[in-house]
């Protein structure tokens, strides 16, 4: 349902209620939880099309509208850059609690598998976009039928949320990508590592994440273990790859819209612990700047092949000399984070730009390095953040710190700090020490 705070005709707000979105059409209502700003509502024409005289008249003005699904930390960041636009955003989140749902303008309650829910997030939107991969294709397929702008579409998509078809698709447009196959058994992962090696990487083809659903193997009794062991999700195939040894991890991002203008983000440094991004240096240090204009080419290359529509992170290995395409994702991503601080339009405003089919923002970097890292919850219990926040506010007045709204609990992206200059090894110092004190690593 989506949550919503009736106003009287001077603007005070009455008690909170929760109304069935039908009740939109019966007078002014405005959504609202606990944490969420009281705004007026987009107009219930139904009429879910950009070009159809702006459904979403608010105070005899038109406001763009844009749905996104899903409540987490990348929805939550895009709420700024939207209010600083004029975009009137919509969340699809799970709980009024949600990260996203906290701060933005209004929420649907809903899983985002299910069709009434995403129905709910069309009504209130021009255009819907996503902060993960995770809505299956056909309900996709639906919403556009029915007339819905769907950006980036269900056929580019599906490149993300399942590897398999990323796979194909990057090796028959000639894309560098590792060994792999598609396999049913572990004697199928032996047959692959009799031809590449032992260790191989063992993943599912859908629903894995900061690490998760991958696996380095190094024989063949244990890819049997992992494989009995895992359920796959519906549709999800197993996959086999080479073992790379690579040098550095590295990421390039591009945002491209309907028209198909695309700018490029400078190709960054990725430092990842666990399989989930720790640390993230733009521009990429001691990058050989032909393998920075060949991934920025690639990424460039796969946004017009694959028609994605917004932000693309094609996230790579640097393996003797060559790069190789590891994963995509097609929204705004945690390698691009540095970018609020670092660059002067940042990847959340250049997606709602691409999506929107407006003229897309300058990705340039406004200093020499920004660095990022992530906050991540630690094993044992810490203090609330906001406690530690006020020290390394105090300490290093220059770092910027995000924080997500999120409980503590293990391996959970929490937040972030940023920090942008010249001198690098002082700022990986500065960002490192802010994120340690949150996390609990330090106490001074």
């Amino acid at each position: 349902m989506i949550l919503r705070h009736a106003r009287d005709d001077s603007g005070t707000p009455l008690e909170n209620t929760w109304l069935h979105p039908g009740d939109v059409e019966r007078g002014p209502v405005i959504t609202s939880i606990a944490d969420v700003n009281s705004l007026t509502p987009a107009s219930s024409s139904g009429d879910s099309s950009p070009d159809a005289a702006h459904a979403g008249r608010m105070g005899g003005q038109d406001r763009p509208r844009v749905g996104m699904v899903g409540g987490g930390q990348l929805a939550r960041m895009t709420a700024a850059p939207a209010a600083a636009l004029g975009i009137d955003l919509s969340v699809l989140a799970t709980s009024a609690d949600e990260s996203a749902a906290q701060v933005a303008r209004r929420v649907v309650l809903g899983r985002h598998d299910d069709l009434r829910a995403l129905d709910e997030l069309a009504t209130a939107c021009d255009v819907m976009t996503f902060d993960h991969e995770h809505v299956p294709p056909s309900m996709l397929e639906q919403l556009r039928a029915r007339g819905v702008h769907v950006r980036p579409g269900p056929e580019a998509l599906r490149h993300a949320q399942d590897k398999w078809h990323m796979r194909q698709a990057l090796t028959t447009m000639g894309a560098p990508v590792p060994a792999w196959a598609r396999v049913a058994r572990s004697a199928d992962v032996a047959l692959f590592a009799e031809q590449h090696g032992w260790p191989v990487v063992l993943k599912v083809s859908r629903g894995g994440y900061d690490g998760r659903g991958v696996w380095v193997v190094e024989d063949e009794s244990r890819a049997a273990v992992i494989m009995q062991e895992t359920p796959l999700a519906e549709s999800a195939v197993w996959l086999v790859e080479e073992y790379l040894p690579f040098d550095i991890e590295i990421s390039a991002q591009v945002a491209r819209s309907p028209h198909g203008q695309a700018v490029a983000y400078p190709v960054v440094r990725t430092v990842q612990v666990e399989g989930m991004c720790a640390e993230v240096i733009a521009p990429a240090p001691g990058l050989d700047p032909d393998l920075a204009v060949q991934a920025t080419d690639l990424a460039l290359r796969i946004a017009r092949e694959l028609d994605v529509i917004g932000m693309l992170a094609v996230e790579l290995f640097v393996v003797s000399g060559r790069i190789v395409v590891n994963e995509l994702a097609m929204r705004p991503h945690n390698s691009g984070h540095w970018s609020i601080e670092g660059a002067v339009t940042s990847q959340f405003e250049n997606h709602l730009r691409a999506v929107l089919d407006w003229p897309l923002g300058d990705p340039v970097a406004i200093a020499p390095y920004t660095v990022m890292v992530n906050v991540i919850g630690p094993e044992g219990p810490i203090p609330p953040l906001h406690d530690a926040f006020r020290h390394v506010m105090a300490r290093d007045p220059g770092l910027h710190v995000h924080l997500y709204g999120k409980s503590i609990r293990p391996r959970r992206k929490l937040g972030h700090v940023t920090v942008v200059g010249d001198n690098l090894d002082e700022l990986l110092a500065r960002a490192h020490h802010g994120a340690d004190y949150l996390m609990g690593v330090v106490d001074e």
